[in-house]
């Protein structure tokens, strides 16, 4: 269970991390020389592509107006969905190996125990144990 809360911990914080930078990821863009409505296209797309890819963090978010008329826009919205939605899937799938992970190895101590179990009880089959209750 200690592994499932740090797994859930580790996936929250490293979550906030990547929606952190996406905040600021159009202000990078712009200053590496990206032109603004590419920036603001490849944002918008980030989003969606976020949310298409399984976030519960994210919502769709589309100027079609702007998408119609300006193909920097345009350009940078199917980039960015392209991108960032297999950049969520990725981590989603991630996330699903690491609770499957944690599922196993509870299921193998799980099982370990039952085979202890099982060997115990086998050893002591045909050994009169009545004179051992006294112990107790």
């Amino acid at each position: 269970m200690k592994r499932l809360k740090w797994l859930i911990t580790t996936t929250a914080i490293c979550s906030l991390v990547v929606l952190s930078g996406c905040v600021s990821q159009k202000e990078s863009m712009v200053k590496q020389g990206y032109p603004l409505a590419y920036a603001d296209g490849f944002d918008d797309g980030c989003h969606s592509g976020k949310k298409a890819g399984g976030s519960m963090f994210e919502q769709f978010k589309k100027d079609v107006n702007r998408f119609q008329k300006d193909s920097q826009y345009s350009q940078g919205w199917s980039d960015g969905f392209r991108q960032c939605e297999t950049e969520q899937e990725a981590l989603q799938r991630q996330m699903r190996m690491g609770m499957e992970q944690q599922r196993l190895m509870e299921e193998k101590k799980h099982n370990d125990w039952e085979e202890k179990r099982h060997l115990e009880t086998e050893m002591f089959k045909g050994i009169d144990t009545r004179g051992l209750e006294n112990l107790k």
